[in-house]
């Protein structure tokens, strides 16, 4: 189990996002590391970019971790565990750690065994009262690779309307879920964890240090609304140039934005990053 980790300052960007090239480079000494969201941030489409993987291994190279945190599920992150030169990826929104440990790739969860038997049968019942109150809701297609959350699919594969996607969260919360939207998913599950609670988990359980303490020394990439808890801070967080598709509903921007979109802003980022080692 996670305790409930303490936070920095909020609200740290308010404005818009100034260039990623206006990052000045003395704020990156010391860097520790690089946390990132996966979906529409590494890849397109559901695949990493080429730009993307080749920056993940050039930081690798570089000895500069990087951490992934997603919606995604278990079983679809379990092979980029493997084959992506990652430190860890803690999947389903801060509930499943894969930790890279030479050769093998540990699983590692937040929350204990009967905890998660018990939230099962919650999360079928939560699912099947979505998909019979929430006209054209379809759970995501990597939904049986999924543990601890739901996801219901509303730019992946399906379409959803803002106002049946506002249903869908209010239905989860209703339920007693946390839920989120990222750019492909409206997630919800049982549990305080959170992409900010898997970042302090990693952080501690990877490098036996607190975030907190040092949160300055990260950067953190992401895409989407659901990253705004990590946007707000992170001193040093960068949003992807397709960020600005959820404009409108932004009410924390992160400090710095690429000029690419997807995996070719990430690798705009790793280009930074290295520029000032």
């Amino acid at each position: 189990m996670i305790g409930t980790p303490p936070a920095p300052a909020l609200d740290r960007h308010q404005g818009p996002p100034r260039p990623l090239a206006q990052l000045p480079q003395a704020q990156l000494a010391g860097l520790a590391g690089v946390m990132t969201d996966i979906d529409d941030t590494l890849t397109r489409d559901g695949a990493i970019e080429p730009a993307a993987l080749q920056a993940l291994h050039d930081l690798a190279a570089a000895g500069v971790p990087v951490l992934a945190i997603t919606g995604r599920p278990l079983g679809w992150s379990e092979p980029f565990a493997r084959a992506w030169p990652l430190a860890a990826i803690v999947a389903e929104n801060g509930a499943v750690a894969l930790i890279r440990d030479g050769q093998r790739v540990l699983t590692e969860y937040a929350q204990d065994a009967p905890t998660r038997a018990a939230n099962t049968l919650r999360l079928r019942q939560v699912a099947a009262r979505l998909l019979r109150e929430v006209p054209g809701a379809t759970l995501a297609r990597d939904s049986a690779g999924r543990v601890t959350d739901i996801a219901i699919d509303h730019s992946e594969f399906a379409s959803l309307p803002p106002a049946a996607i506002a249903q869908v969260l209010a239905l989860m919360r209703e339920e007693g879920m946390t839920a989120t939207v990222s750019s492909i998913h409206v997630n919800g599950w049982f549990g305080s964890h959170s992409k900010w609670s898997a970042a302090c988990w990693m952080t501690r359980r990877l490098f036996g240090r607190e975030l907190h303490e040092e949160i300055d020394r990260w950067v953190y990439v992401g895409d989407s609304t659901n990253d705004q808890p990590m946007f707000e801070r992170f001193a040093l967080a960068v949003g992807v140039a397709n960020l600005r598709r959820f404009a409108a509903e932004l009410t924390v921007w992160p400090a710095y934005i690429t000029q690419a979109e997807r995996g070719e802003g990430f690798a705009e980022v790793a280009r930074v990053l290295l520029a000032a080692r």
